[in-house]
């Protein structure tokens, strides 16, 4: 059985891809969650992660320690974690790369903080820009043929929900103004039952990470 090693739910959206992917996908693994020290690698973490950083999954001496690693790793063993189709595979390898290694300014200004929810206003520029690739993205996915098998970004759950699933938390937690096509499937991801069991642990944990609770007021203004 996989071990995933993972940071503070509510904090910790990188920690929540793999998780995610595993729980929807009925993969068995056994969750091993740490706290998060919020400075980048950690001597602590060195143990379980030759990054020092969380996620971390371990499939017996083999040691992933990537996110997007992790998830490609487990399409190599678990079908159906891409689409089939080879435009569709690519355009969803393409895409969850983009989330990856982008989207700088949103991930920075709107971290992940599901204890928190704010009311509508504008982003800075930057964020805006952001969102509107996301939303760029997100929907001509849903009005691709190969979407039409369900309310994911190709029809059925994959590797680019997960990666896309933290955004919805945050377009949640900062009140982003959305089209209906993109608002569809952002409620869609966040109506996920495994996705409920995550921010339901999430609100429970009483660890408080100072450093990411001003960003999120800085970013979100007054709490609703």
């Amino acid at each position: 059985m996989y071990t995933l090693y993972i940071g503070n739910k509510n904090y910790s959206s990188w920690s929540l891809r793999p998780w995610l992917l595993l729980r929807v996908a009925g993969i068995p693994f056994e969750e091993r969650a740490v706290a998060l020290t919020g400075q980048g690698p950690s001597e602590v973490h060195r143990a379980y992660s030759p990054s020092g950083l969380v996620p971390c999954l371990h499939d017996g001496e083999v040691r992933v320690w990537d996110s997007l690693a992790i998830a490609e790793y487990l399409a190599e063993r678990h079908a159906g974690l891409w689409p089939e189709a080879p435009a569709a595979r690519a355009f969803a390898r393409s895409m969850s790369a983009e989330m990856h290694g982008g989207f700088t300014a949103l991930r920075g200004t709107w971290v992940m903080n599901a204890k928190l929810a704010f009311a509508e206003r504008a982003p800075p520029e930057s964020v805006q820009r952001e969102v509107d690739r996301i939303v760029q993205l997100w929907t001509t996915c849903r009005a691709a043929p190969a979407a039409a098998g369900g309310p994911f970004l190709f029809g059925r759950f994959g590797i680019a929900d997960a990666m896309y699933a933290p955004v919805a938390l945050r377009f949640r937690t900062y009140a982003a103004r959305l089209p209906d096509a993109a608002a569809a499937y952002r409620d869609a991801l966040l109506a996920l039952p495994a996705m409920q069991e995550w921010v339901s642990a999430a609100l429970a944990e009483t660890a408080v990470e100072e450093r990411y609770d001003r960003l999120a007021r800085e970013a979100g203004g007054s709490p609703r």
